[in-house]
């Protein structure tokens, strides 16, 4: 019974990553996994009708520069795991 319990959790798991990672990606959504942390960054939509899914546009005139589009105007979500540990501890700040 617990072989079989540990075998369907085995191929559950797996399972459920892929199942997330579609769902963030039809989301759009980017997720970024490390021991430290789990950080969820917003993506340009491709179906947005202003940028066409490139995430801004480059406005020309007299000061030129790149703006986003309003459908990347969300915030990061970051859930943290373990605490990161200062590399020098005994060091003075500055």
């Amino acid at each position: 019974m617990r072989t079989r319990t540990a075998l369907l959790l085995a191929a559950a798991v797996p399972l459920t990553v892929t199942a997330a990672s579609v769902a963030l990606k039809a989301g759009s959504w980017e997720v970024v996994a490390n021991r430290h942390e789990i950080r969820l960054s917003p993506r340009p939509r491709p179906d947005c009708p202003d940028c066409r899914g490139e995430g801004g546009w480059w406005s020309e005139g007299l000061y030129p520069g790149g703006e986003l589009c309003w459908c990347w105007d969300r915030p990061t979500r970051t859930l943290r795991l373990l605490p990161r540990r200062d590399p020098w501890p005994d060091e003075p700040p500055f």
